[in-house]
């Protein structure tokens, strides 16, 4: 494994996080998702993410379970605060009061004193900044995090966001956007935001849910059991699941071959091509991905491959924040 500073922190990641939206507490059983865990440890993984309302609040006990005994300096864990956990109108958002309340329930849940990041899912219109990252101070002062980051915010709230943290003299390292070849919406915008004020991206979906992985086929049926046929996964992933995206998709296989990777081998390869990229998320369902997708770590892509990789994707991929949005609300 190959590790990376997070932005212009001193905090070392591995290339590739390991992250269990949509699998711990809901579609994995336990002890798969156990075993995912350990394969993932195994493999030299050390970065972790999960967030307060995957499987609503189950992932981050099933993930708190899965790391219990692992010396806890050896790993770093990233978890994040925004999406409603309760029936309350304080049980949502990014209020003082939800953010320090939050921070104890996802620490309970991890069954630890602390976690390395704490990320705002998405920025709240509803709260002001100031009051936003006041709290997320509060939390690092008391011990309970050790860094600060967010997810999927604009290069505008990005930099705002900064510039109270440099005024409250907090750590604010990463952002965690949606990224892939498929998916370059950061590439305008938020990227040279981050990159002026040392801002790393800890990338979610470089494979794409699964599209990148060759699996879905131009006019056949999803896959029995693939994340297609799934009530979020479905609506995650519809927009990659037209015959014009996965006929390129499956022109990309030979250029997979050509570099002596699997195709979702490429994929992550792809996105830690980008020196931006701190760490590329993964999940899984099965240790066996993980050890597949874990390969990708310190792969270098010739220019020539990424060229004809852009050559076969062409018009496909979303380039435009102005006309695009996050599919899915809560990655």
């Amino acid at each position: 494994m190959n590790f990376r500073h997070l932005g212009s922190s001193g905090l070392m990641v591995s290339e590739i996080s390991y992250g269990n939206w949509l699998t711990h507490g809901s579609q994995v059983e336990e002890e798969a998702a156990l075993a995912c865990v350990r394969a993932a440890l195994d493999e030299g993984i050390t970065t972790f993410d999960t967030a307060d309302v995957y499987a609503g609040t189950k992932a981050e006990e099933v993930l708190g379970r899965a790391l219990e005994g692992v010396r806890r300096e050896g790993y770093e864990l990233a978890t994040k605060v925004y999406w409603p956990t309760g029936p309350g109108p304080n049980d949502r958002g990014l209020s003082r009061k939800h953010i320090l309340e939050s921070i104890h329930g996802s620490l309970r849940r991890l069954r630890t004193d602390y976690v390395d990041l704490y990320q705002a899912h998405r920025f709240d219109v509803e709260t002001p900044l100031e009051e936003t990252m006041l709290a997320f101070a509060d939390v690092v002062r008391q011990g309970k995090a050790l860094y600060i980051g967010v997810s999927e915010w604009t290069a505008e709230q990005i930099r705002a966001a900064a510039g109270l943290a440099r005024d409250l003299r907090v750590p604010f390292v990463s952002n965690r956007p949606q990224y892939s070849m498929l998916w370059r919406v950061i590439e305008a915008q938020v990227i040279p935001a981050s990159q002026e004020v040392g801002v790393g991206q800890i990338v979610w979906s470089p494979i794409a849910q699964g599209v990148l992985t060759g699996k879905y086929r131009p006019g056949a049926k999803p896959p029995a059991g693939s994340r297609a046929t799934t009530e979020t996964g479905g609506r995650f992933i519809q927009r990659f699941m037209t015959d014009d995206v996965l006929t390129r998709v499956q022109q990309l296989v030979p250029l997979a071959k050509e570099a002596g990777l699997t195709l979702a081998q490429l994929a992550v390869a792809w996105v830690l091509q980008n020196p931006a990229v701190s760490s590329a998320i993964i999940g899984a369902s099965r240790p066996e991905q993980v050890r597949e997708n874990v390969k990708a770590a310190g792969v270098k892509l010739e220019p020539e491959l990424m060229r004809r990789i852009d050559a076969v994707l062409g018009p496909v991929v979303e380039r435009d924040p102005a006309k695009t949005v996050s599919p899915e609300r809560r990655p």
